[in-house]
């Protein structure tokens, strides 16, 4: 397998939609424990496959942090959901900026996925886990957070995303950095 790299927004493969996995082998295993190790350098709870370039359904998630129960979903899919939707405080790994944004969600979900032992699992998720997997799996369908905001908020992202990539190819050029 070849070095992943997190992509960021605004790069086009963000918006492909993952492909279902369809047996679950060693290099799938391997991809999953790539995508935590990716994940925990990064801080973050949360990563899609998408979110490296890999067009798999499949999402890692470890709202702890502690890398000692990370959870990893293939093929993941909401089957229950309650109609309460709160807003969720929400940021992205795939969007380099430090401020977080709020999203309306639903509070409680079940999610159904294979396991990396091809076992069918159901989890019922509340609060932050529920966030973090619709956010994943938004992923996978293409879906960044920032498109459940406003048009206005959007663009400011957007432009603050354009001048921070405006100065690192400024420092590239610099420095004479590929």
């Amino acid at each position: 397998m070849s070095i992943l790299k997190l992509l960021y927004f605004p790069n086009k493969k963000l918006r492909n939609i993952a492909k279902s996995i369809k047996n679950i082998n060693n290099d799938v295993k391997l991809l999953g424990n790539n995508m935590l190790k990716i994940m925990y350098s990064y801080n973050g709870i949360g990563l899609a496959a998408t979110q490296i370039g890999i067009n798999k359904r499949i999402i890692v998630i470890d709202i702890t942090k502690k890398k000692n129960n990370p959870i990893i979903l293939i093929n993941p899919k909401i089957i229950k959901f309650n109609k309460l939707k709160i807003n969720s405080k929400e940021g992205c790994l795939s969007i380099p900026i430090k401020q977080k944004y709020f999203v309306l969600r639903f509070n409680e979900i079940r999610v159904q996925a294979k396991n990396l032992m091809n076992e069918i699992i159901e989890i019922k998720a509340s609060n932050l886990l529920s966030f973090c997997i619709q956010h994943e799996i938004d992923h996978l369908n293409g879906i960044l957070f920032i498109d459940y905001l406003s048009n206005l908020k959007y663009q400011r992202i957007y432009d603050k995303i354009n001048k921070i990539n405006h100065k690192i190819m400024f420092l590239k050029k610099q420095n004479h950095i590929k």
